[in-house]
Parts: C-alpha cells; sequence; structure tokens
C-alpha cells in the first residue's frame, strides 16, 4: 500500500471504525478543510474529530469499508460503504433503530504524512430513506 493510501486508510480503521482519536492527532493536520462539511461542521482536526465522535455516537456500530482506492500525487480517491445502526441522534433526527448501508466518494490530500483537507460525496438521500425521514420510493 503506498504512503498516502496508507495514511487515509488508517485514519478509517483506527479513528472511524475504533475509535482511537488520538490517532488523528498524529495523521490529521491542525487546520484540516473538509470542502463539503456536515450542517454545522467545524474546520479543522477537531470539527473532523467531533463529526466522527457525532457519527460514532448514532451509530454505535458503524463500520466503514473502502471498496477501492486511487493514490495519485497527494490525492487518494476513495469509494466507500459505511454500514450502522441508528442508536442515538444524528443531524436532529431521533434514534429510529433501523439499519443503514451508505455508499459515497471521497477524496483526501495529504501532505507529508497528514491528512490536509477532504471533500466527500455520501448518498444521503439513500440515507435519510433507510432512516425513514423520506418515504422510499
Amino acid at each position: 500500500m503506498a504512503g498516502n493510501r496508507a495514511v487515509v486508510e488508517r485514519f478509517v480503521e483506527e479513528v472511524i471504525n475504533r475509535g482511537r482519536f488520538e490517532v488523528a492527532d498524529q495523521i490529521v493536520a491542525l487546520d484540516f478543510v473538509e470542502m463539503d462539511p456536515l450542517p454545522g461542521q467545524r474546520q479543522g482536526r477537531e470539527g473532523l474529530k467531533e463529526v466522527i465522535a457525532m457519527m460514532r455516537s448514532a451509530f454505535p456500530d458503524i463500520h466503514w469499508v473502502t471498496e477501492e482506492a486511487i493514490e495519485e500525487g497527494e490525492k487518494v480517491a476513495s469509494r466507500f460503504t459505511w454500514a450502522g445502526t441508528h442508536r442515538g441522534e444524528f443531524l436532529g433526527i431521533p434514534a429510529t433503530g433501523r439499519s443503514v448501508k451508505v455508499k459515497g466518494v471521497v477524496i483526501d490530500r495529504v501532505v507529508g504524512g497528514l491528512m490536509t483537507d477532504s471533500r466527500i460525496l455520501m448518498d444521503s438521500f439513500g440515507m435519510m430513506q433507510q432512516l425513514g425521514v423520506i418515504p422510499a420510493p
């Protein structure tokens, strides 16, 4: 596994899947920028950690799988699927107990071994349908 891709994979496995936020302190730049932030998401490493903590609270069994990844220079593009059970409030939506499976793509930039910025595109509409917030067709 190449260098920058390894940093992103470590973030997914250690920080998202295991909740080891101290690892984010080692591999995410202090001034990290989320190009497509969630509503209310603060910028910076701490803002990213807050969002991951919120996701882990809302979906305690969250598991993120990178289906494929491509590294080109500083950029790592990953196609992912994450799954979890909605057990806590998420973006103002009370726990539903429903399971979700969400697909998406993220483009991370890694400079000097640190994630510096990210752009994530997720199937939020499909997730809201799975949560029962938006009626399924």
